[in-house]
């Protein structure tokens, strides 16, 4: 009687179990631990993935034949910068093609500087990836400061630290700075050293785009660290790498500096988009002291004769350091007041004006440019071999460092739309710098627990449901600097939350990201 009864309550949840709404048969699964591949299936419900292993019993709505393909978890991109574009794209195709799932946005120190309204703009606005944030110190101190050159006043200290307080009540996973940028490059360490401590007071990271990394990486790396061990917080070192002719090679220095901090207990890791050239404002090329205060500023600074000579002197000096006779390593990516420029070099676009070829010419092209609203940039100028050696540390993780692409808008960088294929298809199926196993751990998992996102980057029972299954043999980035708008391909399926939103190597237009606030998870 007793064994009647045991049957007739444990049979029909036997039943239930076996009920899958997606079942993914016969892949190669890729974990994200870093353990080699063992073929199995999937069951996927309710967003979450139910069993994983030999499930010949089970039945689904819909089975997805995954022979000769890896299945791994979705790739989380810990370096996007995705404000303002999610309205303009919300299916994100240029991450959806490349494997991503999840991003973290927020970096660089910019931000938006209200993140509670922002998770709810993002909540109702419902997106094809999951979104993380950091809160940007950048936008914190314009909040405050504005773009003033100078240090705050204990009030102004005590009103950003408020609006990191609120943030990581909201929901970020850290704090971010941009330490080249108006204004984050005027704080002194020991400002972000108290913001920082907040983040870490409620189990954040600090994710830092250095003071430099060229001539000054060094120091740069080590401010980043002394940060990290002054506010007792985890360090994430942003889009890793060595800028400029004249430090070809230095990656030799500066991974040994990341491996001793580890060694002495910090919690440091890196990100590299894996690209020989970098992408950011044009006004990276001018001296900081004449960017403050704004856009009138910067015009009534640069009308006056000696500042513009100054100027140009100052970059000139920059292109000797590089060892180059022109400008024609920066490429405009996005010039509105003339998309013509869009793809030239600034060399390129100082002789379609007309003037003489020469880098002083070139020079104060540079500051007209400016003058006129700035560009978006392309610059050119590093190592494909310390790309490599970074690559191969093993606390290093991929980022695109892009936003959501508008689909043939400017000419920018094709990281943005190739960073994790291009992983996949050059740098180890072509060139074996590091194993599959090790790239998919990178992407995935690492992520995932450095931004404490407790049920995300792994394939285990119960973790949510966002996968990814491609082949490894033809996985590749089709987007160069030439033609950028190229997506990936290879990715025959992308689950985000357990809904197919790439679905035979098209995306279908599903939008089932979330926000992924750091006190929310579907595992609590």
């Amino acid at each position: 009687m007793k064994k009647l009864l045991f049957l007739l309550f444990v049979s029909p949840l036997l039943v239930q179990a076996q009920q899958a709404q997606i079942l993914i048969k016969n892949g190669k699964i890729l974990d994200g631990t870093g353990n080699s591949w063992f073929y199995g299936d999937i069951a996927i419900g309710q967003g979450k993935i139910l069993k994983i292993g030999n499930l010949s019993g089970w039945k689904a709505d819909k089975t997805i034949d995954a022979t000769g393909r890896i299945v791994a978890p979705g790739f989380i991109d810990v370096h996007t910068h995705i404000e303002d574009d999610e309205r303009k794209n919300p299916t994100a195709d240029n991450f959806i093609y490349d494997g991503v799932t999840s991003v973290i946005t927020g970096n660089c120190g910019l931000s938006e500087s209200d993140l509670g309204a922002y998770f709810s703009m993002i909540d109702s606005l419902k997106l094809s990836i999951n979104v993380a944030a950091l809160i940007g110190h950048n936008n914190v101190r314009k909040a405050v400061m504005g773009s003033a050159n100078r240090n705050p006043t204990e009030k102004e200290m005590l009103a950003m630290e408020a609006i990191v307080t609120k943030a990581m009540k909201d929901g970020a996973v850290g704090l971010s700075t941009g330490l080249i940028y108006i204004p984050g490059t005027y704080s002194k360490t020991e400002e972000i050293v108290r913001l920082a401590k907040i983040a870490a007071a409620a189990h954040g990271v600090y994710a830092s785009h250095m003071r430099d990394e060229g001539d000054s990486v060094t120091q740069a790396i080590e401010e980043a660290l002394t940060i990290g061990r002054e506010a007792k917080i985890p360090v994430e070192i942003s889009h890793f790498k060595l800028s400029g002719q004249q430090n070809w090679g230095r990656s030799a220095q500066t991974i040994p500096m990341v491996i001793k901090a580890r060694e002495e207990g910090l919690e440091v890791t890196i990100d590299q988009y894996p690209y020989t050239a970098s992408s950011t404002s044009l006004s990276t090329l001018l001296p900081d002291w004449v960017l403050a205060d704004g856009q009138d500023s910067i015009k009534a600074r640069l009308a006056r004769p000696a500042v513009r000579k100054e100027v140009v002197d100052y970059m000139l000096a920059k292109l000797k350091k590089r060892k180059l006779p022109h400008f024609s390593y920066p490429v405009v990516a996005s010039y509105r007041p003339d998309t013509s420029y869009n793809g030239k070099s600034i060399e390129q676009v100082n002789l379609m004006r007309g003037n003489k070829h020469k880098p002083a010419a070139e020079a104060e092209t540079v500051i007209q440019m400016m003058e006129q609203g700035g560009a978006g940039m392309v610059f050119h100028g590093m190592s494909d071999k310390d790309v490599k050696t970074i690559m191969q540390y093993p606390f290093n993780m991929f980022a695109s460092d892009a936003s959501i692409r508008i689909y043939k808008s400017g000419n920018p960088h094709p990281r943005g739309y190739g960073t994790n294929a291009r992983v996949l298809g050059k740098y180890v199926r072509e060139e074996k710098v590091i194993s599959l196993e090790e790239a998919i751990r990178r992407m995935t998992s690492l992520p995932a627990q450095k931004f404490n996102l407790s049920d995300r980057g792994l394939l285990r029972d119960g973790f949510a449901a966002d996968i990814v299954i491609f082949d490894a043999a033809t996985v590749k980035d089709q987007s160069t600097y030439d033609q950028p708008h190229q997506y990936s391909t290879g990715f025959d399926y992308v689950l985000v939350n357990g809904v197919i939103t790439v679905d035979g190597g098209k995306h279908n237009g599903k939008r089932a990201g979330m926000v992924l606030r750091k006190s929310t998870s579907l595992n609590p």
